[in-house]
């Protein structure tokens, strides 16, 4: 037996364990790779990787050390006396070697993949290698069971709701939190919309971000499911939520690796709105040169597997193909995301009106899933809802009601990038806009950003601001200069002046 170590050590949702290389209970001199064990004395064995250290200061010889993910999945109190044994494999590995020679999986095997990646028995060496070895092929019928693995147990249930909305975008579009915008206008009207969010994974903000620049996104299932009951609208990090464990595992591997693939995003997006309760969908697809989705036909076909797999888990979707060729709305980075958003909704003048009708279309889109609506109502609804001030009082209510956020400092350190020629915006690249503001430290400050004030078809003069760079850390601001003087993104056609 040795005692229980907390080792204060985060590492990125991998379970670590130490022990000293003179351990009084375990034999370590023959150790020569990477080894996971197993150990015992919490309510379930925890699974971690093996390291091995000298220095008394992190582990003695009779103590096991677990880092703080284990530490928290074994919930024992420091000093407790725990055993560790060699960890077999893990049962499903097998089957994700099936998968790497070309085989098409069962859903009985999806599951048991799934399963063990929530047990812990997957490192994320594992995973990764579950993760590259289905991006090669996956048949509809495998992103079906892969959705329905990755839902888990934990479903929230909406009580006396035939019809539960919520929206969400493939993303690929900086500044397109149209998702604030949209919850408020719907839970306005009366349907409920339970909107899950996440934060940023590989854009400058995610609507988690955004959304938490004006209110608490962490809140608890109770706590959602008494906001929605009461004003019919929330936006929560599904994070914090109880719902498609396995998921949020799977994920910060994907954001690890940088490897995102088509079918895997559809499984994940589904499950966390099936697992939410959601009844009724409306995915967006914008499709462009430097989105994440590049051609209508890749849409087209992403668009027929989302609407498969929707009607064999009983989710009534409708998945709409946008424009994803430029930025939407003028900000990118939360706080100047969020001051679009609220434009939008106190019908300023200056309000992006980009942000403005794509939010209204997919608004009416879901309204329409009312059957009291006649198609082709929906718009008009959203437009007076948003027109007639009920937006912005529901968004108000949400924001109170989840708890008002302290504002964050926009980025002070500044720079504007101007035109080099008299011309007109012939297109602006969104890749290269999202580069430049994660570089500006958007992503791990909500005051960092790109504040756009050109848009495609606009005019410019020479020397005349087509954006403006915020940074909070003089090393962010050096980054996205250096990258911004190479390439900033906006192509102007000096032809069309």
């Amino acid at each position: 037996m040795l005692n229980l170590k907390h080792v204060a050590i985060s590492s990125f949702n991998e379970n670590v364990a130490y022990v000293h290389s003179d351990c009084s209970a375990y034999k370590v001199d023959d150790i020569k790779t990477m080894t996971k064990v197993e150990i015992h004395g919490g309510m379930q064995p925890v699974y971690a990787l093996l390291e091995i250290t000298d220095d008394p200061k992190i582990v003695k010889p009779n103590e096991l050390g677990l880092n703080n993910e284990a530490f928290r999945q074994i919930n024992l109190p420091e000093g407790a006396n725990v055993s560790v044994t060699l960890a077999p494999p893990a049962p499903s590995l097998p089957i994700v070697k099936r998968k790497v020679a070309g085989n098409i999986l069962s859903a009985n095997e999806y599951a048991a993949i799934i399963n063990d990646i929530v047990a812990k028995r997957y490192s994320n060496l594992d995973i990764a290698s579950f993760l590259v070895a289905s991006g090669s092929f996956m048949t509809a019928s495998e992103v079906l069971a892969m959705t329905e693995a990755l839902i888990g147990e934990d479903v929230i249930r909406w009580d006396n709701e035939s019809i539960v909305v919520d929206y969400h975008c493939f993303g690929g579009v900086p500044g397109n939190k149209v998702d604030i915008i949209i919850n408020a206008i719907i839970a306005a009207y009366g349907l409920p919309m339970p909107t899950t969010c996440s934060r940023s994974l590989t854009s400058c903000a995610g609507v988690a971000d955004t959304f938490g620049v004006l209110a608490n996104v962490d809140i608890d299932e109770d706590k959602l499911i008494k906001l929605v009951k009461e004003n019919r609208g929330a936006i929560a990090c599904y994070e914090s939520l109880p719902i498609a464990a396995a998921n949020k595992i799977v994920s910060k591997v994907e954001r690890h690796i940088g490897f995102t693939q088509q079918q895997h995003l559809a499984a994940s997006i589904l499950a966390i709105k099936l697992a939410a309760g959601i009844t009724h969908l409306v995915v967006d697809i914008p499709v462009g040169p430097n989105s994440r989705v590049k051609s209508t036909n890749e849409a087209m076909r992403l668009r027929k597997l989302i609407e498969y797999v929707g009607d064999m888990l009983s989710l009534e979707i409708d998945a709409v193909i946008t424009d994803g060729s430029e930025p939407i709305g003028n900000g990118v980075g939360a706080v100047l995301e969020a001051r679009d958003v609220m434009k939008v909704l106190r019908n300023k003048p200056d309000a992006p009106q980009d942000l403005l009708e794509k939010s209204l279309f997919m608004a009416g889109r879901i309204l329409e899933f009312d059957p009291k609506l006649r198609g082709g109502q929906g718009y008009a609804v959203a437009k007076e809802i948003l027109n007639s001030g009920r937006a912005l009082e529901a968004m108000n209510r949400a924001i109170y009601a989840q708890g008002k956020a302290p504002q964050p400092q926009l980025g002070h350190l500044t720079r504007d990038i101007v035109a080099t020629t008299d011309g007109v915006v012939e297109s602006i690249n969104n890749e290269r806009i999202n580069k430049i503001g994660i570089l500006a430290g958007a992503g791990q400050y909500p005051g960092a950003g790109l504040d756009l004030l050109k848009k495609v078809g606009d005019r410019v003069e020479q020397g005349e601001t087509l954006f403006r760079i915020h940074s909070l850390t003089s090393t962010d601001f050096a980054y996205a200069n250096s990258v911004v003087d190479g390439n900033n993104g906006y192509e102007i056609n000096a032809k069309g002046y």
